[in-house]
């Protein structure tokens, strides 16, 4: 019989015992109960249906071929199986959840299992402040003593805090961005389910886990429960094979292939990334991809695991973990549209459903183009997004309006007349490590200092001490932070959020006038860095670097070839 989440949930009775539901209970009665005045509505412990006794599909192949999304909710919801549509409940194996997020999660919290309940297992939260944080705004500043308390409270054993705001170095245990934050500290794990209470959460799909971004209400039911009713996703495949140009960066990818699909192209869809081009992707640009699926309405992004991830890991976690492959024949029936995309010489683009035969294109030679057509379909450096005001519709293949979407784009070879105000070189999607090397390159390689005002936040503590100490290659020795000084840049901000979501007035970086900013961030709507009439055009490393040194929307071809 089919079961709402309510009749999931068990009540405590008198404070002596449970009641336990068995699949055929009728639901009618356990509603009736919790109607009772003398049944307390405290949610005390959540009971599964009766369990198959076939043991949930891991790496191998199942009765019915399943995705690799659909392999980690079957095992996490200990089904042998699951198909898209399906609901399941979902045991989480990590919770996260930021300052802005945790007195509302703790508040729901405390209000629906009780004032003293305690959270169903205090080591598989964490809590990480990252979004308002070096400002003096004190309501932020309240928004982390509430985590602090609440952490203290349930003895959460991965709480990041910081109180010495003045300095960020003597925080020991602060960290910065979230996203980045659960990798560098091995909290991602191939074949786990990570949650957290931010929509980039789904970065965490370069590890081959599922991971995806909960509201307020859905944290405070895992905090108290470990589980979480998911539909399960439907997934598109997108092949990616070829060399990546040496102008080229995983920011680049994802911002052409969310403006091929539109930003509800991927409503509630899992989009897996395969092929020989993101098999050579570091782990840093696998997880740029997978940030910004969410841009295009994507449920998560997900990579397989493979021997760089393993590598990655190494010096990160000691927990044990299985990774999941997606079955051959799920990769021939079960995936949505397949998206393909050679970056060589031939660009192919293989529309596949679940019910419709296999189509494939003759394959165009981008040579008669001069070029152009592999920019298009790999977003050739300029495949940038931006915001103009008062331009609310969207027109995908629209090189003259930018409207307030990253769906929008236009090479920056067609942005050259766009004078610009500052950039900003930072966030989850464009603060780390490889993404400030790169942006180096180009300054390394151009000899020259900026135009423009040019922020950079580090993404964590890590990567603001690997741009003080790592070495540029072909540099001769000298660090990301000595490139950027001698190009006159700002010097490398306390690591956070910081303006990537504008926060309060006194935030780092904050486009608190109308100006036009080029950024490694993942979001151009109006207001999203701060002032409402803001022009934000989003870009990789590469053209934000680019760009902040001649003052203009720059192709940095101009630089590295």
């Amino acid at each position: 019989m089919a079961f709402s989440s309510s009749s999931f949930i068990s009540y405590k009775k008198e404070h002596l015992g449970y009641f336990v539901f068995p699949s055929s209970f009728p639901c009618s009665f356990i509603t009736n109960m919790k109607c009772k005045k003398t049944i307390s509505k405290n949610i005390v412990s959540l009971v599964s249906p009766v369990k198959n006794k076939r043991n949930p599909s891991a790496t191998g192949s199942s009765k019915t071929p399943m995705t690799t999304t659909e392999k980690i909710l079957a095992r996490a919801s200990e089904k042998p199986e699951v198909k898209p549509g399906e609901n399941a409940w979902v045991n989480v194996d990590v919770l996260m959840i930021n300052d802005i997020t945790c007195p509302g999660v703790s508040g729901i919290f405390k209000r629906e299992f009780g004032s003293t309940a305690k959270v169903w297992d205090p080591e598989k939260i964490i809590v990480i402040p990252d979004h308002y944080i070096f400002t003096n705004d004190e309501r932020a500043h309240r928004n982390v003593d509430t985590a602090r308390e609440f952490c203290m409270e349930q003895d959460i054993k991965y709480f990041y805090d910081i109180q010495d705001r003045s300095n960020f170095r003597a925080n020991s245990d602060y960290k910065g961005v979230c996203h980045v934050a659960l990798a560098q500290e091995g909290h991602c794990r191939p074949g786990e389910v990570l949650l957290g209470t931010d929509s980039h959460t789904t970065s965490a799909g370069a590890f081959g886990q599922f991971a995806t971004g909960v509201g307020n209400t859905d944290a405070a039911f895992i905090l108290g429960t470990g589980k979480i009713l998911l539909k399960v996703p439907p997934t598109m495949r997108f092949v990616i094979d070829g060399e990546m140009p040496n102008y080229l960066l995983a920011k680049d990818l994802i911002l052409n292939i969310i403006g091929e699909i539109s930003m509800s192209g991927a409503t509630y869809k899992t989009m897996e990334f395969v092929g020989t081009t993101i098999e050579t992707l570091t782990m840093e640009e696998r997880m740029t991809l997978c940030n910004m699926v969410v841009e295009a309405g994507g449920k998560n992004g997900i990579v397989a695991a493979d021997r760089t991830t393993y590598k990655y890991l190494e010096d990160k976690t000691s927990t044990p973990y299985e990774p999941v492959f997606s079955d051959e024949k799920a990769r021939q029936v079960q995936f949505l549209p397949q998206f393909s995309y050679i970056s060589n010489y031939n660009c192919f683009f293989h529309p596949f459903g679940i019910n419709e035969g296999y189509i494939e294109k003759s394959p165009i030679n981008i040579k008669s183009f001069g070029g152009d057509l592999m920019f298009r379909s790999l977003n050739g450096l300029g495949h940038l997004s931006s915001v103009a005001p008062n331009i609310p519709t969207v027109t995908i293949f629209d090189r003259s309006e930018i409207p307030h979407s990253p769906d929008n784009r236009a090479l920056a070879r067609e942005c050259n007349n766009v004078k610009i105000d500052r950039v900003y070189i930072g966030s989850c999607t464009g603060g780390k490590t490889g993404d400030f090397m790169a942006a180096a390159k180009v300054s390394l390689a151009a000899g020259k200092t900026v135009k423009v005002p040019t922020f950079l936040v580090p993404a964590t503590q890590k990567v603001w001490m690997d741009i003080y100490t790592l070495e540029v290659p072909g540099s001769g020795g000298k660090t990301c932070s000595k490139i950027f000084e001698d190009a006159g840049c700002d010097p490398p901000a306390s690591p956070s959020c910081a303006a990537c979501m504008g926060g309060p007035k006194d935030t780092y970086g904050r486009i608190n006038e109308p100006k036009v900013c080029v950024s490694t961030t993942n979001r151009n709507f109006p207001g999203r860095m701060g002032h409402k009439e803001g022009q934000v055009y989003l870009a990789s490393p590469y053209t934000a670097a680019a760009s902040a040194l001649t003052g203009f929307v720059t192709d940095p071809r101009n630089f590295l070839q």
